[in-house]
């Protein structure tokens, strides 16, 4: 274990968070995201039950144990968690208690989106970079971001320090453009390009695919009928 590594490590440990020696579910790393957004919602109140925070976002307490269990344990015995330090926690383990810098690659509509969306001006979300191919967007500033050639990719990502990148171009261009922001040094990618593209497996990987969304739905509404 490196030096780095042990200082994570004795990090945590301080702060009660136990490294979990197993793979955690994805399933579970996405309801963390979603008790911490019913948790920023009681600031206000010192103790919060897992059933009540069960019943904010829609779930058994059981399954809210069980999740934070994975962890380490933030809860009072016969109280509950108390909202300030479970708040601190999920947000560590999320990695929210740092800025994560992001480029986004493709200025099109769905791009230009993306970079309006008041998310990515919070203090865990920043867009630090964008890019897109086409000369006549090259140069121009869109919501305080300026755009530049895909071809200064790598070198941007890795200045800039970004981890994270996300991918709105053509499809054509997806897989192209996942090579550069690997090249650079991204860890994870967000794919809204409607194809499948190939990361290594240091690179995680995440695809939005809104046509397939819509056509799960549409096998919904032809099962239920009219």
């Amino acid at each position: 274990m490196g030096g780095f590594q042990r200082r994570m490590k004795d990090k945590n440990k301080r702060r009660g968070y136990k490294m979990p020696r197993f793979k955690i579910p994805e399933i579970t790393v996405e309801r963390l995201s979603i008790y911490l957004r019913a948790i920023k919602k009681f600031h206000h109140e010192e103790i919060l039950s897992s059933q009540r925070l069960a019943e904010l976002v829609g779930t058994s307490d059981g399954q809210v144990r069980k999740d934070l269990a994975y962890f380490g344990e933030f809860g009072v015995p016969g109280q509950g968690y108390k909202v300030g330090k479970l708040k601190g926690e999920i947000s560590h383990i999320l990695g929210l208690d740092r800025e994560q810098r992001i480029a986004l690659v493709g200025v099109g509509k769905l791009g230009s989106a993306l970079l309006a969306y008041p998310g990515f001006k919070s203090e865990e979300f920043k867009i630090k970079a964008a890019f897109d191919n086409d000369p006549s967007k090259v140069g121009r500033t869109w919501q305080g971001v300026t755009i530049q050639d895909v071809k200064k990719i790598p070198q941007v990502i890795s200045r800039e320090k970004i981890d994270l990148g996300i991918i709105t171009t053509p499809v054509p261009a997806a897989q192209q453009v996942a090579n550069k922001l690997i090249e650079g040094g991204v860890k994870g990618i967000l794919n809204f390009a409607p194809t499948r593209i190939v990361v290594p497996d240091h690179v995680k990987l995440r695809n939005v695919d809104l046509a397939i969304q819509l056509e799960g739905l549409s096998y919904f509404l032809t099962q239920v009928g009219p």
